[in-house]
């Protein structure tokens, strides 16, 4: 595990002034909590994410070394954030137990065996989920008019796109002797893209619904409708542009081709993606 060095952090959320939540226009937004307790939950399990990443990496210190000093770091900084404001919000949820729970199923499934057949796949890969990120915490920041929690996935964001462009970066140094070809990289793209739809955030809402109603059980309709809800609201508030220009970028489209090529790429992803 990384150590939290925070003169590393670009930013800091003890620096952050929670007292001056605005509790009256965010305490009634169950959609809200759900979602922001299942981005903490996510974010908080980053150490096991990194642990995995730096043993497919290892070997490589350019790689390794910024995951462990710099993503590693600033990930688990989102989840003590995020735990910071629903504490100060929602003071009455149990957070720990609830995330004990959601961790110990969580752990089972992340796993090095998950990951692309090649190094450059899996930078390719890491892109569609720092994707994902960038555009759920710039659609939580347009969905609500809260100013900490405004300020606080305004900062999330702008780290997600920069975690993004060193992925990309580490994705282009391996394709150059790895040689995927378009088809190989799209196929990579969308099949994350598929996983996203079905990944960690069903665990984490489970949980997080699991210690509101400890009573009802993981078919119950309220968790259907719950979930229903919390993906319209990102959905709602998702900017596609902005997610399927980051998507598409790993394929590298000549300029000359991009009319004739992306516009075909761009319906397929949006089928994919905001179904």
């Amino acid at each position: 595990m990384a150590t939290q060095d925070q003169t590393h952090l670009p930013w800091r959320y003890q620096d952050i002034d929670f007292s001056r939540i605005d509790r009256s226009r965010i305490v009634d937004n169950e959609d809200l909590f759900f979602l922001l307790c299942a981005s903490s939950f996510i974010e908080s399990g980053s150490d096991l994410y990194t642990s995995n990443l730096a043993s497919f990496f290892n070997g490589d210190r350019e790689v390794t070394d910024w995951l462990n000093g710099h993503w590693e770091p600033e990930e688990l900084q989102h989840g003590r954030a995020l735990k910071t404001y629903i504490h100060s919000v929602w003071p009455d949820f149990d957070w720990d137990p609830a995330f004990a729970k959601f961790f110990d199923e969580y752990s089972k499934s992340c796993t090095v065996e998950e990951f692309e057949k090649t190094r450059g796949l899996e930078m390719a890969a890491r892109c569609v989920v720092e994707t994902g990120t960038a555009t759920l915490y710039r659609a939580i920041n347009k969905c609500s008019d809260e100013p900490v929690l405004k300020l606080l996935t305004d900062k999330i964001r702008a780290d997600e796109v920069r975690h993004y462009k060193h992925f990309f970066k580490f994705f282009k140094r391996y394709n150059q002797f790895e040689g995927h070809g378009r088809f190989t990289v799209l196929r990579t793209l969308i099949r994350r893209v598929m996983e996203i739809k079905n990944d960690d955030s069903e665990i984490a809402l489970r949980h997080v619904f699991g210690s509101c109603y400890p009573e009802a059980g993981a078919d119950d309709p309220r968790l259907l409708a719950i979930a229903g809800r919390v993906r319209g609201l990102v959905r709602r508030n998702l900017s596609a542009e902005m997610c399927i220009k980051m998507l598409l970028k790993p394929l590298e489209i000549p300029a000359r081709i991009q009319p004739s090529v992306q516009y075909p790429l761009q319906k397929i992803t949006q089928h994919v993606f905001f179904r």
